[in-house]
This record gives C-alpha cells, sequence and structure tokens, in this order.
C-alpha cells in the first residue's frame, strides 16, 4: 500500500537514492556532449559518479553496531563525501569549458551543432539539475555521518 507523499518521511538510506539519480543524470549529460568535449572529460567525471554510488552502497550496507564497522562505514560515507565533491568541481571545470563555445557543445540527431542560444539554455538547465542534486547528496552524507556519531556518542 502506498503511503501519500505528505505522510513520508525521509529515507534513512535516501543518500543511495540520490547517489543514484547522479550518476544517471551525469551519464545522460555526458551522453549528449559532443565527443570533442566528451572524450576529454567524460571517463574522468564518470569515475567520480561511479565513485559516488560505490561508497554510497557500501557505507548503506554496513550496519554500525561495533566500534570497526562503524569506522568502515564512516571511511565510506567520507569517501562518498570527497567523490561527490570532486564530481562537483569536475563538473563546475566541465562547464566553464563549455560555455566559452556553447554551440560547439551539442549536436542533434543529425550531427549538426546546436545554435548558441539552445546551447546555453540547454547546458543550464542540465548543470542546474545536476548542481542541485550533488548538494543535496552532501548534505545527506553528512546528515548521516552526523547521526552515526551522535549515536555512538
Amino acid at each position: 500500500m502506498s503511503v501519500l507523499k505528505s505522510k513520508q518521511n525521509l529515507s534513512r538510506a535516501e543518500f543511495v537514492n540520490v547517489a543514484n539519480e547522479i550518476f544517471t543524470e551525469t551519464y545522460q549529460f555526458l551522453s549528449r556532449v559532443s565527443a570533442r568535449y566528451g572524450r576529454l572529460l567524460a571517463p574522468e567525471i564518470c569515475a567520480r559518479a561511479s565513485d559516488v554510488i560505490d561508497h554510497c552502497e557500501m557505507a548503506n550496507k554496513v550496519l554500525p553496531t561495533d566500534k570497526v564497522k562503524a569506522e568502515y562505514r564512516e571511511r565510506h560515507l567520507l569517501e562518498a563525501l570527497g567523490a561527490v565533491s570532486a564530481l562537483d568541481v569536475k563538473m563546475a571545470h566541465l562547464y566553464n569549458i563549455m560555455m566559452k563555445n556553447p554551440q560547439g557543445c551539442f549536436t542533434d540527431t543529425k550531427g549538426k551543432t546546436l545554435e548558441a542560444s539552445r546551447a546555453t539554455k540547454r547546458l543550464d538547465s542540465m548543470a542546474q539539475s545536476l548542481g542541485e542534486k550533488i548538494d543535496r547528496e552532501m548534505n545527506l552524507i553528512k546528515a548521516v555521518l552526523d547521526s552515526d556519531r551522535s549515536r555512538r556518542s
């Protein structure tokens, strides 16, 4: 049975759900970028997005029932936080580079580049959406870290 949206609470594993969204959206973003930009920066950016989801999944699988498990979980959460921060920086670099020549950033289905105004609008929209998810993920991971630390104290 479904719960009304207004009655739902934030899932304790919401940081994993958002990490999955970031991973998917990052790959979608990079798949739409022309090869000129994609081949240079995509592998590194994809690796960071993959690190975020990997560490979030590993942290989520560990129940901090004793000190060793709590430290192991904290390490993965800190790695995830570092990876999401690095992803944010890499995406900012890509955005800044692409904004210097927005008309060369995207190609349509026929291989033609988009005009500058449409490319800028698309780039802004995609960057805004991904940036909001990255900010949310950072806050969620920090909240989980704080929650785990308060339970240990």
